[in-house]
């Protein structure tokens, strides 16, 4: 059977604590969810939709239980031509963009190993929960090629450039505890818990202002690439935008009335 041919991304909606959290699993276990072509087709229709739901809090990316992501598939790799690869390379790149680019917060839930490509859609997201059995690290290196999906950028960014060498050069794969204590990792977790955790973390995100938080991920997104006075231009501009919600009045009004805020996202 053409397993290919199934759904490859499962989405599931959560109601936590009266907020919406959407859940995105990769479902390719025969291949432990590697990045088939189908594969990311499908992963970048259901993110393109999930990007334009004001009323989802938090979009959280996660696995099957036995895997997050083992990274590219090789074997469907090893049949392509080398315009075809160039073509993969592209498109790989530019989920891993569209995930980082969403408005709203991204948690990446891993249980099980993300290697590779698997890695860089974690290092994409905006947090990482790791269950105490996940390995992760960019491999590439021990395969004759680089990290070629943002990871020799977005991990020193995260880690800083010299912990970030020294884990790309060596193809280096960490337990949890290793990749909490590197920075890899926000939190580690008891083995199949992560999405447990990630959907925790969406619950306390549910509780503050919606729009806040965009202009918040926005404003440390867009300062990251820029030095510290176009940073802080950027942050007191997205403030800017936050001063006259209607959140931010039900803010005011719900500390004078002493009960908590029921933010609307306007």
């Amino acid at each position: 059977m053409n397993t290919d041919a199934l759904p490859l991304v499962t989405v599931t909606e959560h109601d936590v604590d009266g907020a919406l959290a959407l859940v995105l699993t990769l479902d390719r276990p025969d291949a432990m969810n590697a990045l088939s072509r189908a594969l990311l087709e499908a992963l970048w229709v259901e993110v393109e939709k999930a990007a334009v739901r004001r009323e989802v809090r938090a979009l959280i990316l996660a696995g099957n239980a036995k895997a997050f992501c083992a990274g590219a598939d090789l074997k469907e790799r090893a049949g392509m031509s080398p315009v075809e690869v160039r073509a993969f390379l592209r498109r790989i790149r530019g989920i891993m963009d569209l995930v980082e680019r969403v408005p709203m917060p991204t948690i990446a839930a891993i249980d099980g190993v993300a290697f590779g490509g698997g890695c860089e859609l974690a290092l994409a997201c905006d947090l990482r929960v790791l269950g105490r059995d996940a390995k992760i690290g960019l491999t590439e290196c021990a395969l004759g090629i680089i990290p070629g999906a943002g990871g020799t950028q977005r991990l020193p960014r995260l880690i800083g450039p010299a912990k970030a060498k020294e884990l790309i050069f060596t193809a280096r794969r960490l337990d949890a505890a290793t990749a909490f204590d590197a920075g890899l990792a926000n939190h580690v977790v008891d083995a199949g818990r992560a999405l447990d955790k990630a959907l925790s973390l969406a619950a306390e995100i549910g509780k503050t202002a919606p729009l806040a938080v965009e202009a918040a991920k926005a404003a440390i997104d867009g300062g990251l690439s820029t030095g510290i006075s176009e940073g802080l231009l950027l942050e007191a501009r997205a403030y800017e935008v936050t001063l006259y919600t209607e959140d931010r009045k039900e803010a005011l009004a719900a500390f004078a009335a002493k009960r908590p805020p029921q933010f609307v996202g306007r």
